[in-house]
């Protein structure tokens, strides 16, 4: 029989509720960006790629500050969910994200750089971990 102990779940809770935080904060990028992404400088989509840029930026620190992949996919999934569910056509036809060239940087860059954040988190160690002696340790010297 498993039993945890009261610290087991502390620890439990608060990184669910960490990446619950993670997920929320994706939710909120998603929703505030879908909202302001036409902002153009010229014909350059400047606010859709600031947007793309900050999410990636969000992955990876994500990713950083929870010694794991799941940080960055935690938001990288809110991010996703809100703002492909503002680019659906409501029962009117109208949609948030419309098919213009900045809403297409938005919606598709915006899921690259999530998904390159994701994925740059598993490429490599993400944050030195504490480690134990080694063997090579033990014994004189």
């Amino acid at each position: 029989m498993n039993v945890t102990t009261g610290g087991q779940r502390a620890r439990l809770l608060a990184s669910g509720g960490a990446y619950l935080v993670l997920f929320v904060f994706g939710v909120v990028q998603g929703m505030m960006g879908s909202f302001l992404y036409a902002g153009t400088a010229g014909p350059v989509p400047v606010a859709a790629i600031g947007f793309c840029v900050l999410i990636l930026v969000t992955c990876l620190l994500a990713a950083w500050g929870m010694r794991s992949a799941g940080g960055a996919l935690a938001a990288a999934l809110g991010w996703i969910a809100a703002s492909f569910a503002l680019a659906m056509p409501v029962s009117n036809g109208s949609v948030v994200i419309t098919d213009t060239t900045p809403g297409k940087w938005y919606l598709y860059g915006g899921t690259v750089a999530a998904l390159a954040g994701v994925l740059g988190s598993l490429g490599g160690r993400i944050r030195a971990q504490p480690r134990g002696p080694s063997p090579r340790d033990a014994g004189p010297r």
